[in-house]
């Protein structure tokens, strides 16, 4: 413990500053890229770490960017330690097996120099929109090994004194289908993190080193402290739960994923003992996936506002089988791992605390990110293009609250592509958005609707790639809830001018496909609703009551049509009531 002591006006300032720059990162990222998955969607995440490499601050977009953020500094620290770096060098990485998450999120880590000596990282991560391999997007829905799914990047100077390492860059752009718009992206994530070092240098600046060191470490000890508080609120006890993911899209069906949450005092142990070893399709996510999974469950179900660093993750410990879904080895497939294994881990840990305390427990919510890709030449220029977006779906009702409709839920989190956007800069057609009527699960608190999302496309040929879950076992309901609704997608053939076709006349595709489409061709994507929480019956009843107060159905109406008892009547007789 340092000698230091700092007072906690001097503490608050610190650790908002240190927010404020992985915020102002993350703007500026958001401002200065090319692509409209960073642009619009916002799929990228900034985060600021020590000397150690332990997070201090983060800008809490992505979840399932964030809690395994910290394997890839640790990972670009353990190949370039600080004493073989410059100012101006910067590394990047997306090797799932060294750190990453899937190849798509590409990592830049920034060191941060005072005297010639590294006393922070600037580090970001966004999902590039093609990475090369075997389909356009990179997200294949029927990829069996890495090396299908994109370039595979191990940590590298991609900045050195400032300046790009051509060398490396000109091997990446030439693996990829859009080396402009991957150059644009990567300046940006560049120029993001020029923003946090020059913010972080000013605060040793303000503060001196020391003095500064010593604040960091407190701020982790208080998160620890707090957590550590949290988590002894809770029951003692072991808390089980399982699920399934649909299918791996090579004929491998329900495979589980399950969770013991073993809760001791004010520490946690999440155990994945039991889970699906790791399979032939893409659904395999790596350790770092699992972590964060894990690690957003446990913030969600303490205090959210626990300032999130790597003090508030030292009271979790987490077991995950190796070789299994979600501890996968290589050369498996992992990209769905990243975007559909990590939903299904964020259920399961949920599911387990449930069982401890449900009220602090949301019910199921569509737990997929609904993975689109359309890929071709674009006919307006003759360009190769690639369109990827994750869609929303029902957020889980929860204690008090019905569930949000048509949001990106737990490990997305990203924004809507919008439609304007999406017809500009792709020869695409949007012909309809919309919620799904009545596919959130009836509970005293419904879950939120799924949406309806038909893209056509427009005087060309493409590939188009979908990776979804949640089409075959329903988002569950929780507390006497009802199931959400289960996703759908379809496929109508020449289908321009873009109608409304009806579904008898189009071809049900299963949750992970890829197809060629041909001019005119549309794709009909229906996201699932959310799970209901506590008795539908409970919410009937409540509208009933409320009703015989209006004066819109009588006491006696209530009793015999609805069976309302005389005990739940009492407090909504109108006869009863004083005046």
């Amino acid at each position: 413990m340092s000698e230091i002591e700092i007072d906690p006006v001097t503490l608050e300032i610190i650790r908002n500053a240190c927010t404020a720059i992985s915020e102002e990162m993350n703007a500026n990222l958001i401002r200065t890229g090319y692509s409209p998955n960073i642009k619009e969607r916002r799929d990228c995440s900034c985060a600021l770490f020590d000397a150690d490499g332990e997070m201090i601050s983060q800008a809490e977009n992505m979840p399932v960017h964030l809690g395994s953020m910290p394997f890839s500094v640790a990972s670009a620290i353990e190949r370039f330690p600080p004493e073989t770096l410059a100012p101006g060098d910067s590394v990047l990485l997306n090797d799932p097996f060294r750190g990453g998450a899937h190849l798509p999120d590409l990592t830049l880590v920034t060191p941060v120099f005072v005297a010639d000596e590294v006393v922070a990282y600037a580090a970001n991560r966004a999902h590039h929109a093609d990475v090369g391999g075997a389909r356009a997007g990179s997200v294949a829905a029927d990829s069996t090994e890495i090396y299908q799914e994109g370039i595979r990047i191990p940590p590298v100077k991609l900045f050195e004194g400032g300046r790009a390492n051509e060398t490396a860059m000109e091997v990446i752009l030439a693996n990829v289908r859009t080396p402009d718009e991957r150059r644009g992206d990567l300046r940006a994530q560049q120029a993001a993190n020029e923003t946090g070092r020059r913010r972080f240098e000013k605060l040793v600046e303000r503060y001196g080193r020391e003095r500064l060191g010593a604040a960091l470490a407190e701020i982790k000890d208080y998160s620890e402290r707090r957590m550590r508080a949290e988590l002894g609120s809770l029951p003692d006890g072991a808390y089980r739960f399982e699920d399934v993911l649909d299918d791996d899209g090579r004929g491998n069906r329900d495979l589980p994923v399950v969770a013991e949450v073993t809760i001791e005092g004010d520490a946690v142990t999440v155990d994945f003992e039991g889970t699906a070893a790791q399979t032939a399709g893409p659904v395999n996510a790596v350790f770092a996936v699992t972590a964060s999974a894990t690690y957003y469950v446990v913030r969600c179900v303490t205090d959210p506002d626990i300032p999130p660093n790597h003090g508030c993750y030292r009271p979790i410990e987490i077991r995950a089988p190796e070789g299994t879904i979600v501890n996968a080895a290589p050369p498996a497939a992992v990209v769905g791992g990243n975007l559909e294994t990590s939903q299904r881990v964020t259920d399961v840990v949920l599911g387990a605390f449930a069982e401890a305390d449900p009220d602090r427990v949301l019910a199921g919510c569509q737990s997929t990110m609904n993975n689109v890709t359309f890929g071709g030449t674009d006919p307006r220029d003759g360009t190769p293009y690639a369109f990827y977006e994750t869609q929303g779906g029902g957020f889980g009702g929860r204690a008090g609250r019905d569930g949000m409709d048509g949001v990106h839920v737990h490990m997305s989190n990203t924004m809507n592509t919008p439609v304007e956007v999406l017809e500009t800069a792709y020869p695409l057609r949007v012909a309809r958005y919309e919620f799904r009527e009545d596919s959130g699960g009836p509970g005293t608190f419904r879950g939120g609707l799924g949406l309806r999302r038909d893209i056509g496309v427009r005087d060309h040929r493409a590939t188009f790639s979908f990776l979804a879950e949640r089409h075959r076992h329903a988002p569950y309901g929780l507390v006497g809830g009802a199931d959400g609704e289960r996703g759908a997608a379809y496929l109508f053939a020449g289908a321009e001018p873009f109608d409304r076709p009806d579904d008898a006349d189009g071809e049900r595709l299963p949750p992970k496909t890829v197809r060629e489409l041909g001019p005119g061709d549309l794709v009909s994507v229906r996201t699932p609703g959310a799970g209901g929480y506590g008795d539908p019956t409970a919410r009937a009843h409540a509208a009933v009551r409320r009703d015989v107060e209006l004066g819109k159905v009588s006491a006696e109406t209530a009793r015999a049509e609805y069976g309302l008892s005389d005990a739940e009547l009492a407090d909504s007789d109108p006869d009863d009531r004083e005046e």
